[in-house]
């Protein structure tokens, strides 16, 4: 297993446990891709298929071979200007104007460990092996290295790209995509996972046409309309059965993955920067990263990938003391109060809690400078002392007596028009000359390629957090980017704004954790804008969505478990009825599917009912008793809410398989309703199981014929089993 190259057949072979991914040098110095799939140890090129294709023009060095066109030969890294007509990797401005890019196998080096790449997120650990393969247009002297990373027991491959300029004139890359993959055979189906505010990655599946699909944004954030992950199945995969194909991009800015399936059926997925408004300027000698791509095959459906996705981002990319050290629950007083609080009603909030077993409390929105409302204060980051009398500290001094934790809300990258930083810096802002900028929420964003604003920023928020004993921050990003222009760089270098916001986010971001290492740092962004696995890098959580409805939330839970482990997703209960939806749901419920992510309240708890209040208690004792094996086990889909709109129901396993815990909700009420049976998976078929302290059955018996749904009467109610190994 690894990395493998046959210097006499110019092959390349990387292989994991069960995955085997292949590509080829030919005698003409194109790097094609051959085979990724079920693992095999033979050479695949016979799977190449020469044949003479009209209007599919050939490269001048092959002569008479009429059969050989890089318009219908799969390749690992395509480019552009040459004769392949189907979506490229790579686009320039050359020094002469021309777009042409013609990329040749120069060689490559197999090196021990994990690549990094400067200035951005990527998957990080020691073991495996690094493969870089060097392409270079011997004209232009563009040079490119494709990195190639191998986890062989998660079966996930990584891919990056170093272009480096060894030419004499300047190139503008226009496109810099961090992957490529072709696909020679196959009918193939996409899943991808698009929404809006408060209704985030809604998964849907559709067939892949004959065209170009893109699935992306240029929101300057990866959004809460589209994520950077997507799926190719095979059109009868489902949960446990079948090809599938997954693909997630570590980056949190505009993004661009596209499919296209051309005139001879090949279907080719390319991954990486948005190319709206990307335009990056390589001058003699300098180097440009992509961000990093991760995909793994799976041959068992939807389950294994997810399986592989959850191992490596839990393991190899959220970092920090909260990486597997259980997190607090906590509450948030936002719904509780949105801006109208004082340090006495924070207080109240938090004793009531302390009382039910909270442990961390959350200050959010409207603490500093004139912040009464959303029009007004951002940039500001000075206490509001006339709202909180002696600042932070007694606050924070108060809710640490109570046995509990303190927490605050930033959002960093905002400013408003009505600020103090604005009137002494409104070149900070990101907005166009001459033109009065788009608003969102009355507010505007800061420009984070500009080290002088991440300067200030830095030194703001660790004036506060050293303030008061502050254990957590929320990070808030409340509006998309639009009006994109820097006062700080030149006319010629504003297609590179957005990606240099990026990389002054990340730079930030991690300056900020070298400082305070413990800090349990919760990404948002109005939710789910951001939830990816750039920002997974720096924030072991994220709220997963500011739509909390329990009803509403399954759905959302679901699409983002395709990618992203339980430990990440931030979930709350929250107050009914419910603030986005008007929905009424039961306690139980809300706290069922809250459980299924780092869990906490979003209300005054002091409001509940003596009755609700013990509840409560048993909520926050059962989410501690289950931490481990929701958070570190194995999870499974066991419905697919968006077909189902009867029931839901997921599935925990411990990494022993001595435990498991299945929650869900009767979705609706039915009149004589039938008989509904809940799968079962991922238990020992040898073992013998308890069922909620009653019946005794195999694990075999168990996934053969699944449990009864309860019948419950009414909507919205809760489901719990609870299976335990009999010894």
């Amino acid at each position: 297993m690894g990395i493998k190259f046959e210097e006499k057949k110019q092959l390349f072979t990387l292989t994991t446990k069960n995955t085997s991914y292949q590509m080829m040098v030919d005698a003409y110095g194109f790097l094609l891709h051959i085979y990724y799939g079920d693992r095999t140890e033979e050479d695949m090129s016979y799977l190449l298929d020469y044949r003479d294709s009209g209007f599919s023009g050939n490269p001048y060095d092959v002569g008479d071979r009429r059969e050989y066109s890089l318009d219908t030969l799969p390749q690992e890294y395509p480019s552009n200007g040459i004769g392949d007509y189907r979506v490229n990797s790579v686009s320039v401005i050359n020094g002469d104007g021309t777009d042409a890019v013609d990329f040749r196998y120069e060689g490559y080096q197999i090196l021990q460990g994990k690549y990094s790449i400067p200035g951005m997120p990527a998957l990080y650990g020691k073991e495996g092996e690094t493969l870089i393969i060097r392409v270079k247009d011997q004209v232009t002297g563009l040079a490119a290295d494709l990195y190639y990373s191998v986890w062989e027991e998660e079966d996930i491959l990584t891919r990056c790209v170093k272009f480096v300029n060894e030419g004499t004139e300047k190139i503008i890359l226009t496109k810099a995509s961090s992957l490529n993959l072709d696909f020679l055979q196959g009918e193939w189906d996409l899943v991808h996972f698009h929404g809006r505010h408060c209704m985030e990655r809604q998964m849907e599946r559709v067939p892949v046409m004959h065209g170009r699909m893109t699935v992306g944004s240029v929101r300057g954030a990866s959004s809460h309309h589209h994520n950077p992950f997507v799926i190719l199945c095979d059109k009868e995969t489902t949960e446990d059965w079948g090809d599938c194909y997954g693909l997630s991009l570590i980056y949190s800015g505009n993004f661009a993955i596209e499919i296209e399936k051309d005139q001879m059926n090949h279907v080719r997925m390319t991954a990486g920067i948005g190319t709206e408004r990307f335009a990056w300027t390589l001058e003699e000698g300098e180097e440009f990263f992509t961000p990093e791509a991760v995909f793994t095959y799976s041959n068992r459906g939807f389950g294994k990938m997810s399986s592989s996705f959850h191992h490596i981002f839990r393991e190899h990319l959220c970092r920090g003391k909260y990486k597997h050290e259980r997190r607090p629950v906590l509450i948030n007083n936002w719904e509780a109060t949105y801006f109208d609080f004082d340090k006495e009603k924070i207080l109240n909030i938090a004793k009531g809690a302390a009382q039910l077993g909270v442990e961390l409390m959350v200050l959010d929105d409207g603490w500093f400078g004139k912040r009464d409302g959303d029009t007004s204060g951002l940039g500001d980051w000075f206490v509001n002392t006339e709202k909180l009398k002696g600042g932070l500290k007694p606050i924070a001094d108060g809710v640490n007596a109570l046995g509990m934790k303190f927490g605050l809300w930033f959002e960093p990258e905002c400013i408003s028009e009505d600020s103090d930083l604005y009137r002494a810096h409104p070149d900070w802002a990101l907005q166009i000359p001459g033109r009065k900028p788009n608003r969102s929420r009355f507010q505007l964003i800061l420009d984070m390629s500009r080290e002088d604003v991440r300067d200030y920023l830095f030194e703001r928020m660790t004036d506060i957090l050293d303030s008061a004993n502050i254990e957590y921050v929320k990070w808030d990003m409340n509006r998309n980017i639009s009006d994109v222009y820097s006062a700080k760089l030149p006319k010629e270098r504003q297609g590179e704004v957005c990606h240099r916001y990026m990389l002054g986010l990340y730079e930030l971001l991690e300056r900020l954790l070298e400082r305070y290492p413990d800090l349990l740092l919760e990404g948002c962004s109005g939710g789910g804008g951001r939830f990816d696995p750039g920002m997974l890098y720096y924030s072991p959580q994220i709220w997963c969505s500011d739509d909390t409805d329990a009803l509403e939330r399954i759905k959302i839970q679901y699409g983002t478990s395709f990618a992203y482990p339980i430990a990440t997703v931030g979930a709350h209960v929250s107050a009914v009825p419910n603030h986005q939806t008007g929905r009424k749901t039961p306690l139980a419920s809300r706290g069922a599917v809250a459980m299924a992510g780092s869990f906490g309240y979003e209300l005054d708890l002091n409001l509940l009912t003596e009755e609700e209040k013990e509840e409560v208690k048993e909520q926050i004792k059962t989410f501690k008793k289950y931490y481990t094996l929701t958070h570190e086990g194995e999870y499974y889909r066991l419905t697919n809410p968006m077909e189902n709109h009867l029931y839901a129901a997921w599935e925990f396993v411990s990494e022993d398989q001595s435990e498991a815990l299945i929650h869900g909700m009767q979705m609706m009420g039915q009149p004589n309703n039938p008989s509904q049976h809940i799968p079962v998976k991922g238990l020992n078929p040898e073992k013998m199981y308890q069922v909620n302290g009653e019946m005794i059955r195999s694990g075999k018996s168990l996934m053969a014929g699944g449990l009864n749904f309860p019948r419950q009467e009414g909507d919205y109610q809760a489901v719990e089993f609870y299976l335990k190994e009999v010894k």
